[in-house]
């Protein structure tokens, strides 16, 4: 378990701080992560690897020289923010682009892809290389929907020697793809891992047995099998890797036989007794091998087994040096260029706010509303992480707390500096998607901004316009998630509501009871997602698991409609 820690919900924060300053020859913290302390002395691409915390290594451990020259880090098992990941973009451009390199998770796909957009508008080059390694999160027929999982580190390494080289952006991303294209990833656990301040971990297994087909988020195997042998399960993985070679690839192999957290080093060395034996067996010539922790899950009791088949392009920078905190290899010079103090403040400025005095009211509404939000979630935050955990990686409900409270905190300090319902919307939700970071934290504030944008400063919504509002906020949300009715997700509660709302208010339906029809709509919505199969996010690789538990981001979705009902319609209580 995880043992040492303050407040929970500041453990990755403060484990990300602690880091830089131990390290801090070679990294210096930026907003939102890392990047190197030394800056190029020429324009050089910029690898910035990312996603969650409880990886380390990945992903700021593998900050210098041959390797990343930046990390965007989420809180744990979490997707970074879009703002995040656009100011350590900011931080870590030297003039020749930058490429993001993730793994294929909604989330991380969501806050990157509008960072992207926000640097290209600035006009810095910019590229997303996703990893899509995990044979188990998908068949072959279906590979761009696999997960990345320890195989990031494989294409972190091609990608960072060769921008180290010299390569432009076009020729990085394509060697980072073809890296991808090439590497498969199986693994296995043995006991699931804890959260910081938990009592108990995200999943547990009967006594002699084993997951297989795990992710690095928390999440349990795709099924359970009674504990092999070292022998019996190192030929299960091998197996299962070649089975799945790729056509016309060639001979020689990186590999990677990674620990996930608690698995000893010297297990590993067992496990590496039946591997490369089997491998060498089938003709392979093993490059460079690597046994040890690089891509791990907390304190995850695991292992995975990674296979990248290499060609005369990929090999070279699949050995050139490498020299960061946490990996070394030969002897890499360390980059050149002067110090670099100076970091990157976010783009933070003053706002002066412009609103009517009956905005001005109404955001005082909303702002209670937002309040009602956050003393739910507080109080239903394990709940929503047990949910989550059944076949996800448990961080739902911490997730939504922490938005909630960035939300709450930005609003009242929007509403204190005169904003209008509008803006101190938008703010929330700003402030939402960047401390919260996730699919649901891009999505909540995104849809918070879309909400505040429809009702706009000038005027207290008249029914109508409360309803325009919420379908405003509804269209955003479907836009950047493309999720359906079904897809078992936030979506499946989300629309009920909306449809609800807005068909009784155009019937001429009091607001008050209106709104209790739809948030009662979206509450039996949502529980009925017990019996759905999830088709996007983190748990859709285990569906099977997710049968009989409802979508945690619907559940968490009604129960905030209800509670903002009373402030948002104007009633002191929801009309019976």
């Amino acid at each position: 378990m995880t043992k040492i820690f303050n407040d929970p919900a500041d453990f990755a924060d403060e484990a990300l701080a602690g880091f830089c300053d131990l390290h801090s020859g070679l990294v210096r913290q930026v907003p939102g992560g890392a990047v190197r302390r030394r800056r190029p002395e020429q324009p050089k691409v910029a690898v910035l690897a990312g996603g969650g915390s409880g990886h380390y290594p990945a992903f700021a451990g593998l900050i210098g020289a041959g390797l990343a020259d930046g990390a965007v880090v989420g809180n744990i098992f979490t997707s970074p923010s879009a703002q995040q990941a656009y100011s350590v973009a900011k931080a870590a451009d030297s003039g020749a682009g930058v490429v993001f390199t993730y793994g294929n998770y909604a989330g991380d796909v969501l806050n990157f892809g509008m960072a992207s957009e926000r640097l290209a508008a600035e006009g810095i080059a910019v590229e997303n290389v996703l990893v899509t390694d995990d044979i188990a999160s998908a068949p072959p027929s279906e590979s761009a929907k696999r997960r990345g999982i320890a195989g990031d580190f494989t294409v972190f390494k091609i990608m960072g020697a060769a921008a180290e080289a010299g390569a432009g952006l076009a020729d990085v991303v394509r060697l980072g793809r073809k890296a991808n294209n090439l590497t498969r990833t199986i693994g296995s656990a043995f006991h699931g891992c804890t959260f910081p301040g938990a009592d108990t971990p995200l999943f547990t297994l009967k006594d002699k047995q084993m997951g297989l087909g795990l992710g690095i988020h928390g999440e349990p195997g795709l099924f359970d099998t009674d504990l092999p042998s070292a022998k019996e399960l190192g030929q299960e993985l091998v197996a299962r890797l070649l089975a799945e070679t790729p056509h016309g690839a060639g001979n020689r192999l990186a590999v990677i036989l990674n620990g996930l957290g608690s698995t000893k080093h010297e297990e590993l060395f067992v496990l590496w007794l039946t591997v490369a034996p089997l491998l060498r067996a089938a003709g392979y010539t093993l490059v460079m091998p690597e046994v040890g922790e690089l891509v791990t899950s907390l304190d995850m009791s695991g292992v995975s087994l990674t296979i990248t088949w290499l060609d005369e392009e990929l090999e070279p920078l699949w050995t050139a040096p490498a020299e960061t905190p946490a990996y070394r290899r030969g002897n890499a010079a360390l980059a050149g260029g002067l110090l670099s103090e100076e970091a990157y403040d976010g783009g933070a400025e003053a706002i002066a706010f412009a609103a009517t005095l009956d905005s001005r009211d109404y955001a005082a509404n909303c702002a209670a509303a937002l309040e009602a939000a956050r003393k739910a979630l507080h109080d239903a935050e394990s709940h929503l992480g047990d949910m989550d955990a059944v076949a996800g990686d448990g961080d739902h409900g911490r997730g939504m707390v922490r938005g909630i409270d960035a939300a709450t905190a930005a609003a009242c300090a929007a509403l204190a500096s005169g904003a209008g319902a509008g803006d101190m919307l938008g703010a929330a939700g700003d402030a939402w998607a960047d401390k919260a970071g996730g699919t649901s934290g891009v999505l909540w504030g995104a849809g918070l901004r879309a909400f505040g944008e429809s009702l706009g400063n000038d005027e207290a919504p008249e029914p109508a316009e409360l309803a325009a509002a919420v379908t405003a906020f509804t269209a955003r949300i479907t836009d950047l998630g493309k999720a359906e009715i079904g897809d078992k997700t936030m979506v499946d509660a989300l629309l009920p509501f909306a449809e609800t709302f807005s068909e009784r208010v155009s019937e001429g339906v009091l607001p008050e009871r209106a709104w209790a029809e739809a948030a009662e709509a979206a509450t039996l919505a949502a529980q009925s997602t017990a019996s759905l199969r999830p088709l996007k996010g983190r748990a859709r690789p285990l569906a099977e698991k997710s049968l009989g538990t409802a979508d945690p981001g619907a559940t968490s979705l009604a129960m905030i409609f209800a509670v903002m009902g009373p402030h948002l319609v104007g009633a002191g209580k929801v009309a019976t």
